[in-house]
């Protein structure tokens, strides 16, 4: 606890140091602001997993048959003509499950960065950032649906690195970034290969975003390295003001062994459908598909690999402002058995999932 407590005051002096040295002549005078999110749920899978974890490949919402907490986050933002910067903490499964794999002082850590504006549209931003790649995070109101994706789930939530971002104008926007590793804040022991990123996005008119993401680098100590190649394009679409869609698909490559012309392949489509009966009561429904056959993100030790088609339907309402109700069923249809069930192996696998958000 002490090493956070000092974590989030080193962290809060770098934002205050900012906003001091910003200089007095910037157009924009600037502000800084907090805010917060909670989200509660409980989750059943049909499986009944004795340890109470949900599958291996769920970060969110994965406890079976508990009350318990995915996600609580505390931020503070400064943003002023030419710097801004963000700190958040947080805890939560999602931080238990997802940051595992990091020093214990890190998986706190919901967002750390700063930036500075270098030209008329040209900012540099560097530290723990949101990943550039997909259309959700780990907030869940900020969601169409109350889970999240296997798209989402097995692809960056976060990144560590730093970014260049030109917007030229209202519909267009182009990213550069150089990082430490796919969704690390640590660099893998070992590893001293460069990892890159592009994002380039295109707002044609008010209700349509097109987006385009990219990842090229090794995640693996130099000793093994594979490269890694992946590509992330998704659209949002209003259809009308009660109507939505959200249709993407991830496409990665892998090198099947160190200096190989072998890849290894796998893909992602998902369809999501949103429909705003009125301000309190939503419906979304959701497809998918992951197919990871040679068991690059998702192992299985299956001679089929990870084959998987997800189905779910969830009903949001928001009984007064700031606050959201979720209910959502879901079920997995996959190959070669990839689901465990007591001493059973198992193609499918259902789970039901509420939640309560609160946020300010």
């Amino acid at each position: 606890m002490k090493k956070i407590l000092l974590l989030a005051a080193g962290l809060a002096a770098a934002i205050t140091l900012f906003a001091q040295t910003e200089p007095t002549a910037e157009k924009e005078k600037g502000k800084l602001t907090f805010s917060g999110y909670a989200e509660a749920y409980y989750s059943y899978d049909m499986h009944q997993p004795s340890n109470h974890t949900k599958p291996g490949f769920l970060y969110n919402f994965n406890r079976h048959n508990e009350l318990n907490l995915n996600l609580a986050v505390l931020r503070a933002s400064y943003n002023a003509d030419r710097v801004r910067g963000n700190i958040a903490l947080m805890t939560g499964t999602y931080a238990q499950y997802n940051l595992a794999a990091e020093p214990s002082i890190w998986q706190y850590v919901y967002e750390a960065n700063v930036g500075v504006r270098v030209g008329k549209n040209v900012w540099i931003d560097a530290g723990i950032m949101p990943a550039h790649i997909g259309f959700e995070s780990a907030i869940g109101k900020d969601c169409p649906t109350l889970t999240r994706s296997l798209l989402a789930e097995n692809s960056p939530y976060f990144e560590t690195g730093a970014k260049v971002t030109w917007t030229p104008n209202e519909k267009w926007s182009f990213a550069a970034l150089y990082l430490n590793g796919w969704q690390r804040i640590k660099r893998v022991d070992g590893n001293q290969t460069p990892n890159f990123g592009t994002q380039i996005t295109f707002k044609p008119a008010d209700k349509i975003l097109l987006n385009w993401s990219t990842y090229v680098g090794n995640d693996l100590p130099d000793t093994v390295r594979r490269m890694r190649y992946f590509n992330n394009l998704y659209g949002t679409f209003g259809i009308t003001d009660k109507f939505s869609v959200i249709a993407g698909v991830d496409y990665g490559l892998q090198q099947k062994e160190k200096g190989s012309s072998e890849l290894s392949k796998w893909y992602t489509p998902i369809v999501i459908a949103r429909y705003a009966f009125t301000d309190k009561f939503a419906v979304a429904g959701r497809v998918e598909h992951f197919n990871d056959k040679d068991g690059v993100v998702i192992s299985t030790g299956t001679s089929q690999g990870f084959q998987t088609t997800g189905y779910s339907l969830n009903l949001d309402f928001t009984p007064v402002n700031n606050v959201m109700l979720r209910v959502e069923g879901r079920m997995f249809d996959g190959k070669d058995k990839p689901f465990i069930k007591s001493t059973e192996l198992k193609n499918t696998n259902t789970a039901l999932t509420a939640s309560l958000a609160v946020w300010f």
